[in-house]
């Protein structure tokens, strides 16, 4: 995970195809507890002590989606955060995804659960 996670977000260029077979097989493979959904989306909850935590890993993982211009789906509630990518402009995956995941994988690694 740690070389994915040091990459920067690169948008997708035009006619970009979204990532399938042994390709996305070998990216989902960096990232053994997100799950690779119909080969369209990366999904992963978090599960965290309070509400507290989860807001303050929401808003961490915001700002990290920020400075990478890549914006996943985030919901919470109660001690749980589920985070979801892919990229809107191919209706599926690109190795940005994996990079954007990674980082918020190390973040939660990081600093989440303190």
């Amino acid at each position: 995970m740690s070389d994915l996670a040091s990459e920067k977000c690169v948008p997708c260029g035009p006619g970009t195809a979204p990532l399938r077979g042994s390709e996305l097989a070998a990216l989902a493979a960096k990232l053994p507890l997100w799950s690779v959904v119909n080969e369209h989306h990366l999904q992963r909850e978090y599960r965290f002590k309070n509400f507290a935590h989860a807001l303050i890993f929401v808003n961490s993982a915001g700002i990290v989606a920020e400075e990478q211009n890549h914006h996943p789906e985030i919901t919470f509630t109660w001690g749980r955060a589920t985070v979801r990518v892919w990229t809107h402009s191919i209706d599926g995956l690109a190795r940005g995804d994996f990079v954007l995941a990674a980082k918020i994988e190390r973040l939660y690694e990081t600093t989440a659960r303190e």
